[in-house]
């Protein structure tokens, strides 16, 4: 990588570009349209033919600063990506200034072009934060609308690759039409058919949002960079939170290296797997999600041993019982994981599991060839606190029935919104719901000028005539 920055850096052409325009000086070609960019090129080339340079010398990879528009990325973005891939959107409004460039490519036009290029401001009807199930099906449906969502799919959020938690599933099994899928691929397919449809991503995180007033306004974090804001204001019609939620794990030695390899947080995602049928397992936790997850691997598991680090369940005295009482289950209380232990290598198994008694000091290793984690989620909502109506667990409350949060044109959908279920097909489900009552809430807003805000729509029925307050797609659906 470093050589390939080495030429494009000193690529004769580039540099005779620096030297004619000082402000392109340590911008990337990938951060300036195709044409801008040739046009740069050809007045290079006028001034200095023997140092003209190619439109493509640097389409190599994107070292732009931050004043760089927001990268579009076209393929997915690995764990430690270190640069992202621009993919240029064509953008109506600057066509004319592009083709004043192309004829006159003058420094100064260039320079004001680029100027607006890097502080440019968007405005969507649809943006979708969040890049799982939920918001791909959401991106899907809103683009088949002809609403141009725009989806923000997040630059590591919350520590997982863009696509969610389905990126950190080795199989998949219970997706319809799927026999045998890796989680990665799913979603590697879900994207390419967002995209296909028309849905425009962007891999960056949403750092900042204002929901006080229509449009919404927020705030992007650089690429890489969690700790700052980009200077620029973007605006949406509505919004479609699917940021997800993530298992809160024990970080315990040994837990990295065979997470996917026989450690999980879900059991009914994959305690199916051929991996778990008929070997012992444990799982963690006291509460009911422990027990519901527990029972459901005794129906593949050859034991079943839950560690509960308090002397007594935290789960309903009901399920206590049907616990307690499941032949295939053994309970062993005041204990705690101490080391996931397996065999070596990158695709090694785990094989067992060294627990530690709280009240006898006593370590001890036992037989293990799966551990699931039954200790709770962490919905990624930190970005709506004080903004959307959340539960005591932190998760977005949602009309029932519905993806409508608190604040008309302001959906959620997926796990941020859903602690009982938490499935890529339940969170793809509810993708298109959100997606549905997106292009319904923004066809009763046309034409419609509602006075004080968000307080003025919730009184005023609104909608065109011709209508009657409902889209066509609402009308035929009693459902709906």
């Amino acid at each position: 990588m470093f050589m390939l920055f080495w030429r494009w850096k000193n690529a004769p052409g580039v540099t005779e570009r620096a030297r004619l325009y000082p402000a392109l000086a340590g911008v990337s070609d990938l951060a300036l349209s195709p044409t801008l960019n040739d046009a740069i090129c050809r007045s290079a080339s006028a001034s200095t033919p023997t140092t003209a340079t190619s439109p493509s010398i640097a389409k190599l990879f994107s070292f732009a600063s931050r004043a760089a528009r927001p990268l579009r990325s076209s393929v997915s973005l690995p764990l430690a990506a270190a640069a992202a891939f621009y993919k240029p959107t064509p953008n109506p409004s600057s066509s004319s200034l592009l083709t004043e460039a192309v004829h006159s490519a003058s420094p100064a036009t260039i320079t004001s072009i680029l100027h607006q290029q890097q502080t440019r401001q968007m405005h969507s009807k649809v943006v979708i934060i969040g890049s799982g199930p939920a918001g791909h099906t959401a991106a899907i449906y809103a683009s088949r609308a002809d609403l141009k969502p725009v989806m923000y799919e997040g630059f590591l959020a919350l520590g997982i690759a863009a696509g969610g938690q389905l990126t950190t599933t080795d199989e998949v099994e219970n997706y319809p039409g799927f026999k045998n899928i890796r989680g990665t691929e799913l979603m590697d397919n879900m994207r390419a058919q967002s995209e296909a449809c028309g849905a425009e991503i962007v891999s960056q995180t949403v750092g900042k949002v204002d929901l006080e007033h229509r449009p919404f306004k927020y705030w992007l974090h650089p690429m890489g960079d969690e700790e700052t804001l980009e200077e620029e204001t973007h605006t949406a019609d509505s919004i479609i939170i699917a940021t997800g939620a993530k298992a809160r794990r024990l970080d315990l030695p040994g837990e990295e290296q065979y997470w996917g390899n026989g450690v999980s947080a879900c059991a009914v995602c994959d305690g199916s797997l051929p991996i778990f049928r008929e070997k012992p397992l444990v799982v963690i936790g006291g509460g009911d999600s422990a027990v519901e997850e527990s029972v459901y691997l005794t129906k593949k598991a050859a034991k079943v041993t839950v560690i509960v680090r308090r002397d007594v369940l935290r789960a309903s005295k009901a399920n206590a019982r049907r616990l307690e009482s499941n032949p295939k289950v053994e309970i062993r209380y005041n204990t705690q994981p101490v080391q996931i232990k397996g065999e070596e290598g990158p695709r090694g198994l785990m094989k067992s599991l060294l627990i530690k008694n709280t009240k006898t000091g006593k370590e001890e290793e036992i037989p293990a060839n799966g551990l699931f984690y039954a200790v709770g989620h962490e919905p990624a909502t930190h970005l709506f606190q004080g903004k959307l109506k959340m539960d005591s667990d932190g998760y977005l409350i949602t009309t029932p029935g519905t993806t409508e949060t608190n604040v008309p044109g302001v959906f959620a959908a997926g796990d941020v919104q859903d602690k009982k279920y938490r499935q890529a097909v339940t969170s793809a489900g509810s993708g298109c719901m959100a997606a549905l009552e997106a292009e319904k809430f923004l066809a009763e807003q046309e034409d419609v000028d509602v006075p004080n805000g968000i307080d003025g729509e919730k009184d005023v029925r609104k909608g065109k005539p011709e209508t009657n307050g409902d889209v066509p797609e609402y009308r035929q659906n009693p459902l709906l």
